[in-house]
């Protein structure tokens, strides 16, 4: 991937090289996933390490700013009448083809502040999930933290494969996951694992 060396504002520039960190961390994030080198993204950015920690004390306060973006256009979905359970996961699968450390940083809460975003997108699916098992479209035992857990493994998935192959991987990864999430279209819901 080719990351575009911005030049260098100066100390005065603090605003400016706050939004350059967060594009830049954008731009590496979706490449090389929640991982990628801050090193690198200060490069990108045309500042210092030092910069970089003054704004962003950690990984995590970096990620925050870069997917607040994401985390708003979840919940603007959601506040959407008639939004579905399949809306937003479609949206959230979007989220992970576009950069696959929105939903690895989601899914594996390591920092209060990244456990907080994560509440915040589980409630989201959780009114959703609810609507969902009402209407009979979703096994009744499926939770929540099931769909945090299927979002992760797909972006962990997606982490590992080319740009230009995730949409397709994800769409597949999908269709096997819901064979386990999604009631028989016909209507009869098989019985629960533990059933078996």
């Amino acid at each position: 991937m080719s990351h575009t060396r911005r030049p260098n504002r100066g100390p005065s520039a603090a605003a400016e090289n706050r939004a350059a960190l967060i594009a830049a961390a954008r731009e590496w994030f979706a490449a090389d996933g929640y991982d990628a080198p801050l090193a690198s993204i200060a490069r990108t950015a045309g500042v210092g390490k030092g910069s970089l920690y003054r704004h962003f004390p950690d990984r995590a306060s970096l990620a925050l700013a870069v997917f607040e973006e994401g985390v708003k256009e979840l919940e603007a979905l959601a506040a959407e009448p008639g939004t579905t359970l399949d809306d937003m996961l479609a949206l959230m699968t979007e989220q992970a083809i576009a950069s696959t450390a929105f939903v690895g940083m989601v899914s594996a809460p390591i920092d209060p502040r990244i456990a907080q975003v994560r509440d915040r997108v589980a409630a989201l699916l959780r009114d959703l999930l609810a609507e969902a098992r009402e209407a009979g479209r979703v096994r009744a035992y499926i939770t929540t933290e099931d769909l945090v857990t299927a979002m992760g493994m797909i972006a962990a998935l997606l982490a590992k494969i080319p740009a230009a192959e995730r949409r397709e991987t994800a769409e597949r990864a999908w269709l096997l996951l819901f064979s386990g999430i999604a009631c028989d279209p016909r209507g009869s819901a098989p019985p629960a694992p533990s059933d078996r």
